[in-house]
């Protein structure tokens, strides 16, 4: 039996998120069955990180089990000779049987576009929140330094949340203007459910001016989810990539120190 990891790039619009569901379309279900299709027998995905509806992925990595022998060529386009357009199987590897998508994942860095102009975008409507009010992205910045390292944010969990704390390690928050662009980029250890659209919300109301950039600390030592903004679309977020440690000599994006694509 040998352990596959593989990464995974999708426009999650027409999807109900990556975690397979009766008769719904997921991310982990349709390439399952592409994977399955070429290893000629049943395998099962685990992910790094289970995105929610509409939520799309630049560097999703998953790892499977499989006594099939493929070329990391033959699983990529044996894979993506079975996807839609909207889902690609962007690399393979074979790993050690110790590895674990989830659990050996150092950090996780998400990024949540906006586009910040009066018109809304007819071919980006699904795939960038849109903000047609101005947004001082400099305040947003100030407010972000607030949230860095380790930390209850209870604030930024949702009601449906399961994960066993609250706690996690908020490495790098950072928020850039591009033009008619706004991009929030964030890496941790491990994110809370809706963590990254509710930190986005958050600076959103204060790029908005609707609260101070002092507002982001009192919301997070206040824990109370009610007293957050409201929770950013999801189609605004992606996540970008997933960092290992070196040893497993994963592609570029999963290892330290790897800059992300400049645009998406």
């Amino acid at each position: 039996m040998s352990r596959i990891a593989v990464g995974v790039e999708y426009d999650g619009s027409a999807y109900a998120g990556w975690q397979a569901q009766e008769r719904l379309p997921t991310i982990q279900r349709i390439t399952q069955t592409a994977l399955s299709s070429v290893a000629g027998e049943p395998v099962t995905l685990v992910c790094a990180g289970r995105t929610d509806a509409g939520v799309h992925a630049y560097g999703q990595v998953a790892h499977f089990d499989t006594r099939a022998i493929r070329s990391t060529r033959g699983w990529v386009l044996g894979a993506n000779s079975e996807l839609p357009a909207d889902v690609s199987v962007s690399w393979a590897a074979a790993v050690p049987a110790h590895f674990h998508a989830r659990y050996c994942a150092e950090a996780r860095t998400y990024r949540y576009l906006i586009l910040n102009r009066l018109a809304r975008s007819a071919l980006l409507a699904r795939r960038a929140a849109w903000i047609h009010r101005p947004l001082d992205h400099e305040r947003m910045a100030q407010a972000a330094p607030a949230l860095l390292g380790q930390h209850d944010f209870s604030a930024f969990r949702s009601s449906e949340c399961q994960a066993k704390s609250p706690i996690r390690r908020m490495e790098r928050l950072s928020v850039e203007r591009r033009g008619d662009w706004v991009l929030i980029e964030a890496t941790a250890n491990a994110f809370l459910h809706h963590m990254m659209r509710n930190i986005a919300g958050l600076l959103i109301a204060i790029g908005k001016a609707d609260a101070p950039p002092s507002w982001a600390r009192e919301v997070l030592e206040g824990r109370d989810r009610s007293r957050n903004a409201a929770t950013a679309p999801a189609a605004g977020l992606y996540l970008l990539s997933v960092r290992y440690p070196a040893a497993f000599a994963l592609p570029a994006g999963c290892r330290p120190g790897v800059p992300a694509p400049d645009r998406l």
